[in-house]
């Protein structure tokens, strides 16, 4: 699960994804790939109608939409399907506002979600990109193209956000306890495996090992031949 980030940080993965999609768009990325599948949680019919046109106006990449007219069936769609993004309405008929984000965001927090707001709406969309969401829209002002480039910085941000925190999490394993066997020396993982102690912090690090013999092991493995220096 990905927590919320200081706007230090937020500032800092926007401006890496706005580098990264745009090295994409340079190299073609975004042309002929798999499909962008996008569930928009939506009560207003001609709000979701337009939205799926500015959608399907966009040539660079294909959108694969899912429509809800309701908060729980939205919820029901997120637990019998894949997304990579929501676009979420925070004036659902069964929602509250924020409440709406918070449901949707515990029952799927590695999918960025776009909040979609009224004129007067400003205020909340903004406490919720502050408790997670990764961007917000006013409907009237939403075209086809700042619609698209929204959903692909969403992604990308969700992408690097992920990737932090999983960073994070190794570092705090690696300064954390290990269970180490007292013999061979082994590193027993998360999940359960024992494993060779230069392959763990390699696996977890960018360390790079290079083997040799210590002293008291040089001398115990070849007794009968002069031990190297210690500054050697």
């Amino acid at each position: 699960m990905v927590h919320g980030c200081t706007l230090g940080q937020r500032k800092l993965i926007s401006k890496f994804a706005r580098a990264s999609t745009g090295e994409k768009e340079r190299h073609g990325a975004f042309v002929n790939k798999k499909p962008i599948s996008i569930l928009i949680i939506e009560d207003n019919p001609d709000d979701a109608l337009l939205i799926r046109r500015f959608l399907g106006a966009v040539s660079r990449v294909s959108y694969e939409v899912t429509h809800a007219d309701q908060l729980q069936r939205g919820l029901q769609y997120l637990k019998n399907g894949t997304f990579n993004l929501i676009l979420l309405d925070l004036g659902l008929p069964d929602g509250n506002g924020l409440l709406s984000f918070n449901e949707v965001h515990a029952n799927a927090p590695d999918v960025p979600v776009i909040v979609l707001t009224g004129n007067n709406d400003d205020e909340v969309a903004i406490e919720a990109v502050q408790k997670g969401a990764q961007d917000f829209l006013a409907k009237d002002q939403v075209t086809a193209v700042l619609l698209d480039r929204s959903i692909r910085y969403a992604i990308e941000r969700q992408k690097l956000l992920i990737q932090i925190e999983n960073s994070s999490k190794e570092i705090k394993t690696l300064r954390g306890f290990l269970p180490i066997c007292a013999n061979c020396k082994k590193i027993r993982d998360d999940k359960g495996y024992w494993t060779q102690i230069e392959a763990y912090i390699s696996e977890r690090s960018d360390v790079i090992f290079s083997h040799g013999l210590c002293i008291d092991c040089f001398k115990k493995l070849y007794p009968n031949l002069k031990a190297p220096d210690e500054s050697s």
